[in-house]
């Protein structure tokens, strides 16, 4: 039986100053890999162009990342309202149905326990082998659930999730919230909007997160706020951590931001639209972010350009950087594309409709996409 926790939004289920940073067993994978949000892969990228090797369609396009278990299974989620588990030669293992839209990438904790939002206000708990609904979360107040609008809208789990060392689930709403993986609210940070940015977490448990009130916001891990920078816009990309601690997001303002750990602006670079996309963060230092004006950038630590790539449509997609440095990412003129370290094309792949999920790379060189026209791809080279 799924369990529902309603605790009255605002109210600590802990007393504040009484949360360990702990350190446990690592997340097997999220959205961006791990909770600090590098999109570094360990893997490469394959150097000939793949073909598809399988596709698993669903009724609905797939916004969300897919992830991979430890177990070997593929998981995705689309805006059917369902969570799949797939093996690696793309059978069905399971699914779940949520209460409406889903563009969270699902989330798997050190044991196998997967954690994925919807739009019908939840954060889900499912068991990792079965698909069973283990418990659910209801976010926020909303009188409405369900369907488009602002009140709608207003507490769709979108955001996420992320799981940080200890086990706890971070994710965004009508706020930011703290679980604990048994459900239970360990804390609620109130925002002026919708967050819909994936929360990151530092090494200190510092969590970072946007907002739609144009704000980016540093939670200490006891749930209070540490600082807030404005930005000019919505803030929906989800924030990457340097080892140093440098914090990268970008926003609506057609911004990307360098943030220190203290809040301190260290520059912006200025694109010719919308960032929505993630930051990556390669191995070398230099930050690659995609803009709604078809570009994708290559940034250096200091916040000069070290060279730009053109698409053929608006990025959404969060990038994947390789062990070798070369970077993977969709775009919604249909393609996924492959660029090397210095910006040159390695190949492109035409699908079936826009690449907004953010592509994944498994150790054999397979590549798991989805996209607006409701399939999830599996590339692989010959």
């Amino acid at each position: 039986m799924a369990k529902t926790t309603a605790l009255p939004p605002g109210a600590p289920a802990k007393p504040a100053g009484e949360v360990p940073v702990a350190i446990g067993p690592a997340p097997q994978s999220m959205f961006r890999f791990e909770p600090h949000h590098r999109g570094r892969s360990s893997f490469l990228i394959p150097r000939q162009k793949p073909a598809i090797r399988w596709t698993m369609e669903t009724s609905a396009p797939i916004t969300a990342s897919p992830t991979v278990s430890n177990d070997g299974l593929v998981l995705g989620a689309s805006h059917s309202g369902k969570v799949f588990a797939l093996d690696k030669s793309g059978k069905l293992v399971w699914a779940a149905a949520t209460g409406d839209l889903v563009w969270s990438t699902p989330a798997i904790a050190a044991q196998g326990t997967v954690y994925v939002g919807s739009d019908d206000d939840n954060l889900y708990s499912l068991d990792g082998k079965t698909g069973k609904v283990m418990w659910k979360y209801h976010v926020g107040t909303c009188q409405q659930t369900v369907g488009i609008g602002p009140e709608a809208t207003r507490c769709d789990v979108d955001a996420g999730p992320t799981v940080g060392p200890d086990g706890t689930i971070y994710t965004g709403g009508d706020a930011i919230y703290a679980i604990e993986p048994d459900g239970s609210l360990r804390w609620r940070f109130a925002t002026g909007a919708h967050v819909a940015s994936a929360p990151a977490i530092a090494d200190d448990g510092t969590v970072y997160a946007g907002s739609q009130d144009n704000s980016v916001y540093a939670i200490a891990p006891d749930g209070r706020r540490q600082w807030e920078f404005r930005a000019r816009d919505d803030v929906d990309s989800s924030p990457a951590i340097e080892e140093d601690g440098t914090v990268y997001v970008g926003s609506d303002d057609n911004r990307l931001y360098a943030l220190s750990p203290q809040g301190q602006l260290l520059w912006a670079f200025t694109t010719g639209d919308d960032v929505r996309a993630s930051p990556a963060i390669g191995r070398d230092g230099t930050v690659y972010i995609g803009s709604f004006d078809g570009l994708f950038y290559a940034i250096r630590r200091d916040g000069t350009l070290a060279w730009a790539f053109r698409a053929g449509d608006r990025i959404a997609s969060s990038a994947l950087v390789d062990a070798a440095g070369a970077v993977l990412f969709g775009s919604q003129d249909d393609r996924l594309y492959a660029v090397e370290p210095d910006g040159k094309l390695r190949w492109s792949v035409e699908l079936g409709g826009d690449v907004d999920s953010s592509p994944i790379l498994d150790a054999d060189g397979t590549i798991y996409v989805g996209t607006d026209d409701g399939k999830l791809y599996a590339l692989k080279s010959q």
